[in-house]
């Protein structure tokens, strides 16, 4: 039975929708060009355009000059400033925050540390200040919408960050402390499914809709995005791959501790006493700074980069460097082969900061190991974003909200 039409108001705001996307995508555009692209008639065009810029968000940024003077002529963009957007990237140890316009052009940015050993009311207030100050240092004057990437699990009933194991306080407390000083909407969503968000919009996804983001840092995780949206599962726990039973480890982890799951295979922790068995010693430690695991596979990817061609005792520095990654990569060989051969992906994008210091040359070498494990064909990518992914994805989340608000979300499929 074929659907009703559509009705007047619905058409509309489907217009209006349509334009918007336009504007925001490819920049100011004329009445002419809006008529072109989006195949409505030009009386149609002309008052899509005034309803626009009656509700203030739209307005005449220029004059093209490709075409004569006239009603035509006039460049209309989106009021980039009717709404400013923040986004936090929550880590262990620190913030750091970006604040831009409702179209996303960075405004100001700023971070700060956060020690371990500091309390959770002091740890709040030192965030929550940083965010206002950079507010008002922007200029932000009206800011819409707040969004945080975070460790931990979020909530599927109420989008809270639920408790966990191995958190700071501090972190689950921040959310509430900003909803409350803030009257901006504040949004919070696991780092790793904001990571993946940006990938998919932004970077290694951008040509797939179905992958996973395989997320080796201080633990290791795994972002589901199926068809071209991120899957919490049930509970918000889908992609806890830490906790995944895997050969090699000797033991089995528990419901509360993932020792003996993939975590002491990939964690940093784990990668960085794989190294020191090949002679590698990782820069740096797993209390501050870049996880050591990172750190360790930076430093064989030199040894290589600097020895690759060397005889005698260079030459065994080489083969050392080499042969680590090789070990590596088949232990995130084995993560990757249990995710390909539950979901069939396609694609698995090596995230975090231990998979932005393997880059491509360790993708690659996962890649390899791969066919052995899982009749499936999976692509290994690195990602394209690296540490800049989770405040990207949070920024992007932001976005998407406060523009639905203000534009209107988008019609559901009829």
């Amino acid at each position: 039975m074929p659907s009703a039409p559509a009705s007047p108001s619905t058409a509309r705001a489907i217009n209006d929708r349509l334009a918007l996307r336009l504007l925001q995508e490819e920049g100011p555009l004329t009445a002419s060009r809006l008529k072109e692209l989006t195949g409505l008639s030009r009386p149609t065009v002309a008052d899509l355009v005034e309803r626009l810029r009656g509700a203030g968000l739209v307005r005449v940024v220029g004059e093209s000059g490709a075409e004569r003077r006239g009603p035509n002529a006039k460049l209309y963009g989106i009021v980039a400033d009717r709404a400013h957007l923040a986004a936090l990237d929550v880590r262990l140890r620190g913030v750091t925050v970006t604040v831009t316009d409702l179209l996303g052009a960075p405004l100001a940015e700023a971070a700060a540390p956060i020690g371990g050993d500091m309390d959770t009311g002091p740890a709040v207030e030192r965030a929550a200040t940083l965010l206002e100050r950079t507010v008002r240092g922007a200029g932000a004057t009206r800011l819409h919408t707040v969004g945080i990437g975070a460790p931990g699990l979020i909530d599927p009933a109420t989008g809270a960050l639920r408790d966990s194991a191995g958190l700071p306080a501090w972190h689950r407390r921040l959310v509430t402390v900003l909803r409350e000083r803030t009257p901006a909407t504040v949004l919070v969503e696991n780092e790793t499914n904001l990571a993946a968000v940006a990938e998919l919009r932004e970077g290694a996804a951008r040509d797939r809709d179905t992958f996973v983001l395989l997320w080796l840092g201080h633990g290791v995780g795994a972002a589901l995005v199926l068809e071209g949206a991120v899957r919490r599962g049930a509970s918000g726990g889908a992609g806890e791959i830490g906790f995944l039973p895997v050969p090699g480890t000797g033991a089995l982890p528990s419901a509360g501790d993932c020792s003996g799951g993939f975590h002491s295979l990939a964690g940093s922790a784990a990668v960085r006493a794989l190294a020191a068995e090949y002679g590698i010693e990782a820069r740096g430690s797993d209390t501050e700074g870049e996880p050591a695991g990172a750190s360790a596979v930076r430093a064989a990817l030199d040894r290589l980069g600097a020895y690759g061609a060397g005889a005698g005792a260079e030459a065994g520095l080489a083969r050392a460097a080499d042969a680590f990654l090789d070990a590596l990569a088949e232990r995130v060989a084995l993560g990757a082969a249990a995710v390909s051969a539950v979901l069939d992906p396609g694609c698995v994008v090596l995230g975090g900061e231990l998979g932005h210091a393997g880059g491509p040359a360790l993708a690659a070498r996962v890649e390899e190991r791969l066919p052995p494990l899982s009749p499936l064909r999976t692509e290994v990518r690195a990602t394209a974003l690296g540490g800049a992914a989770v405040l990207r994805g949070a920024l992007l989340t932001a976005r998407d909200a406060a523009q639905d608000a203000l534009f209107g979300a988008p019609p559901a499929p009829r």
